[in-house]
């Protein structure tokens, strides 16, 4: 019990480190880059995943819809409007789509709310901002 609690312990002091290039933010902790050419407006899940596979930045065109759990940790609930971490300097306080489909109903899908940094749900059909992601190098 005692080597789990310092397991946890030892993890939650992992801290992810931002750096930018151009239009793109990556992680360094998980490799993944982020798109931070915020796109001027809402979609609906369905085209957000096609404009994520679409897109072409930064020489890439391997760039897909971030599931929630990579979309959360871009995410700063230490801050509002936007609740972001700093080196993002694209982003609306509004909700962002995620690949991920809610379990609860499967005509949702799961959201970042960038205001607050929440993750909630909405419907598919409605519309929200994207975020695209590359697993990077």
């Amino acid at each position: 019990m005692r080597v789990i609690l310092l397991i946890m312990i030892g993890l939650s002091l992992l801290q992810a480190d931002f750096s930018r290039t151009g239009e793109i933010v990556k992680d360094s902790m998980s490799g993944l880059e982020f798109q931070d050419d915020a796109v001027g407006s809402r979609m609906k899940w369905e085209a957000a995943i096609s404009h994520c596979e679409a897109l072409t930045l930064g020489g890439h065109s391997d760039w897909r819809l971030p599931n929630v759990n990579e979309l959360k940790s871009i995410a700063d609930r230490s801050k509002v409007d936007p609740a972001i971490e700093d080196t993002f300097t694209n982003t609306n306080s509004d909700r962002y789509w995620s690949s991920t489909t809610y379990e609860g109903n499967k005509n949702d899908s799961w959201t970042v709310y960038f205001g607050s940094g929440y993750v909630g749900n909405d419907p598919k059909g409605s519309s929200n901002y994207v975020r695209c992601v590359r697993d990077g190098q």
